[in-house]
């Protein structure tokens, strides 16, 4: 029996490798990431200098057995009456994880049952007290259930903690039996033999006073193994033969303290990953989420920000590629921005143009293409002055004059919206002047929602935000 106790109390007790406290990779040949990693770039090995959390600690504490289930019990309605004995320990702790830790303990105390204290003499031939002295040893296993349990949204401090406890070990004992002929020696076991192993389990509850000591009370129940442990003499005699079992069992209620050991703040035990992440995870909420670009300026105001404009003194009004290079559409040597024939290639020399040519030059019709805006917005976008740059190239090569009007789509009122496109169509003029348009060539005409690109988008939910962003526009009119 006692064989068959320890060998699933064994099962239950020891830890596997799997829970140690380091990150979730395997290394196959000494470099990460790896196949057994997440993959992420991030991952390094786990040394003792990446540790950010106390591991280590020692634990003390005093308390009283109560002898529960055996022939002989400390406990007025078992066999015997209320008898109190003594029991303290020591520990020495080591967490392994954020919710688990393995302790090795030394326990001391003496139990004490039966009718009688055997300090005190017989007070009839028939009553019978007994006394046990134990020493034992054990390795425990320690679950931390608040960690396990915790809500994620749970913001309260972190002050208390459910621990449970299970574990074997080693027991020595010697117990003694006192009726009215006196005290005597009933069973003496020694420890570290196969007959002296024993089994307990329980549970804690932790309270954290500073980051170095924690107060805890503890509840834990001895599985001894044997029948003799209670002082009832031979597993064959009188008093053995009162009850079935063959285990001694008692209860131990202790009240002890923690030293939490090492340089760190806190200790891996009372440390919660879940509300770390959702924490750091609101502080990225609420950080201002703006993006800055363009950190070196648009220096020649092409609409490509200087980190990658590869031309950085692009002529006033030209157009421009992605890379903040001037356009020349035929290929020819010259810019758009002077080439007189943009379409149909000619020498530098001679603007562009063709000095010969056996008819005469047709030149594709240039578009002259309008810009859109943001709801409730007329500022102008950055990815619309590429646009306006050919506008100004256009309108500086034509003889004729513009109108440079403005628009909304049918969201407000339509005093609301007229003012709007008013701004909208000034400050595409103004854009156009400051990049070298002649001001008498054009004229700002603000027409509100009485000049839609998709009539049908009246009112604006009957319609994709497409259509209404297309609408809200600035386009070109000759006069």
């Amino acid at each position: 029996m006692k064989l068959s106790l320890a060998i699933v109390a064994l099962a239950l007790a020891i830890p596997t490798a799997s829970y140690a406290q380091q990150d979730s990779t395997a290394v196959s040949n000494g470099e990460y990431p790896n196949t057994f990693s997440s993959g992420s770039a991030n991952v390094s090995p786990f040394t003792n200098q990446s540790k950010r959390f106390n591991d280590w600690s020692i634990s003390v504490g005093a308390g009283v057995p109560l002898m529960q289930s055996a022939d002989l019990t400390s406990i007025k309605n078992g066999n015997g009456k209320n008898l109190f004995g003594y029991s303290a320990y020591v520990s020495i702790d080591k967490a392994i994880t954020h919710a688990f830790g393995i302790n090795l303990q030394y326990d001391r105390g003496e139990t004490r049952q039966g009718w009688f204290n055997t300090k005190d003499a017989a007070p009839d031939a028939t009553a019978v007290g007994a006394r046990t002295q134990y020493d034992a040893i054990s390795i425990l296993g320690d679950v931390n259930f608040s960690n396990l349990l915790r809500r994620v949204d749970n913001h309260s401090p972190y002050r208390w903690a459910l621990h449970g406890y299970a574990g074997i070990g080693t027991i020595a004992y010697r117990a003694y039996q006192k009726d009215s002929k006196g005290q005597s020696l009933m069973t003496e076991i020694k420890p570290f033999q196969l007959g002296s192993m024993f089994m307990q389990a329980g549970a804690g509850l932790k309270f954290k006073i500073n980051r170095r000591i924690d107060l805890e009370g503890r509840l834990m129940y001895v599985v001894t193994g044997d029948d003799e442990f209670d002082g009832g003499g031979d597993k064959y005699s009188a008093i053995n033969r009162r009850e079935e079992q063959v285990s001694d069992n008692f209860f131990n209620a202790t009240l002890g303290l923690s030293l939490k050991l090492g340089k760190h703040e806190s200790h891996l035990m009372w440390h919660d990953p879940l509300q770390e992440i959702y924490y750091k995870l609101d502080v990225l909420a609420n950080k201002n989420q703006d993006i800055e670009v363009c950190k070196k300026g648009d220096a020649d105001n092409d609409g490509v920000c200087d980190d990658w404009d590869r031309q950085l003194d692009t002529p006033a009004g030209a157009r421009v590629d992605g890379a903040g290079v001037a356009l020349d559409t035929d290929l020819d040597g010259v810019i758009d921005l002077y080439d007189k024939c943009v379409t149909v290639p000619g020498p530098v020399e001679n603007n562009g143009c063709p000095t010969t040519t056996t008819g005469p030059v047709v030149e594709t019709e240039t578009k002259l293409d309008g810009i859109e805006f943001d709801l409730n917005s007329d500022r102008i976008l950055p990815s619309n002055t590429p646009i306006l740059n050919n506008a100004v190239n256009y309108i500086n090569s034509s003889n004729g004059s513009y109108n440079v009007i403005g628009a909304t789509d049918t969201r407000g009122t339509d005093a609301y919206n007229q003012k709007l496109s008013q701004r909208r169509a000034n400050n595409v003029k103004n854009y156009l002047i400051k990049n070298g348009v002649q001001t008498g060539k054009l004229n700002a005409i603000g027409k509100g929602e009485k000049d839609l690109k998709y009539p049908e988008c009246e009112p604006a939910t009957k319609c994709p935000e497409w259509k209404n962003r297309a609408n809200r526009r600035v386009y070109f009119e000759a006069k």
